[in-house]
């Protein structure tokens, strides 16, 4: 089955969607299914957004209270991060490329 890697702002949206059709008194396998991802993935979906929000809560407490745009704003810049890291890699593959042919020619 071919992986698909979901941005951290589909995860937060899906996880949204899967709250009202938990609410709603759906089973977690038709969650997981109507959602396009395992059971499992859900499960992990789930505890990680769990460790978040409590960190967040912390925050909150200290912040304002502008609970949702931390969350968006720490998924945008995880996103931004794992695109930053994808060029990174490119450019030592790259490098390690021509290091490589340039020790053939020696």
């Amino acid at each position: 089955m071919k992986r698909k890697r979901h941005s951290a702002a589909e995860i937060v949206a899906k996880l949204h969607k899967a709250d009202r059709m938990a609410a709603d008194g759906m089973l977690q396998s038709d969650i997981a299914q109507a959602l396009g991802i395992s059971v499992m993935t859900y499960h992990r979906w789930r505890a990680s957004r769990s460790a978040v929000e409590k960190k967040n809560s912390a925050e909150r407490h200290e912040s304002d209270g502008a609970g949702l745009s931390i969350d968006h704003d720490k998924a945008a810049q995880l996103e931004r991060l794992q695109i930053e890291n994808q060029r990174l890699r490119r450019l030592v593959t790259d490098l390690l490329l021509e290091k490589a042919k340039l020790e053939e020619m020696l």
